[in-house]
């Protein structure tokens, strides 16, 4: 929670920066959200690299939950497209697009923003953000309403990280696991599907 109060306070940062323009042009006008995109894929590669045993403990996975991954990409998808038909000046592309960051907001409004301009990125960003924030808040009654793998479910690209601790608690142990491969999957969709459908 405090991760995204702190996300959301760097972002109103800079749209203060931009608005009174306090950086100077060759910062703003620099292909320097390109490099922070490279720099934040490396460190997706570097935690996958720093635990290996992660990789080994899903062997030990039941074959069925092998598949909530997908279905919490379907899902998400096919919520997207239901709403899109609500939205008449939003393609199905763009509420896809919005939506296949699943919880990842740093990566996914990067590239949002680049291929379709800063207030699709913006709406990328808070959409996102609302994801992490509403998993974090809402895990107990999800778990005591919908099951334990709800809150991994709705928590997206960040069961990985952001979430797990408040879904292990709510889950229980067992679901750690599943939990950090269910993040896996998701998180590593996210360029290629974000990519997809705003080139759509």
């Amino acid at each position: 929670m405090k991760g995204s109060l702190i996300i959301i306070l760097f972002f109103i940062l800079g749209v203060v920066c931009g608005l009174y323009h306090l950086l100077p042009a060759a910062v703003t006008e620099s292909r320097l959200s390109f490099y922070a995109l490279c720099g934040l894929i490396f460190c997706v590669g570097l935690s996958i690299g720093n635990h290996p045993e992660t990789l080994k403990s899903f062997r030990s996975l039941n074959p069925r939950l092998l598949l909530l991954p997908l279905m919490t990409i379907v899902g998400t998808l096919a919520g997207c497209w239901a709403v899109s038909l609500l939205l008449p000046h939003r393609t199905i592309a763009e509420c896809m697009a919005v939506g296949s960051g699943f919880g990842y907001y740093s990566l996914s409004s990067i590239f949002i923003t680049e291929y379709k301009g800063a207030e699709l990125g913006t709406i990328g960003l808070l959409s996102n953000i609302s994801r992490e924030i509403i998993a974090l808040l809402t895990a107990p009654l999800l778990v005591r309403y919908f099951g334990k793998l709800a809150p991994i479910s709705v928590g997206g690209a960040t069961t990985m990280d952001t979430t797990l601790p408040i879904i292990t608690r709510c889950s229980g142990q067992p679901f750690v696991i599943v939990s950090i491969y269910h993040g896996f999957v998701v998180d590593l969709s996210v360029p290629f599907l974000v990519t997809f459908f705003c080139l759509w």
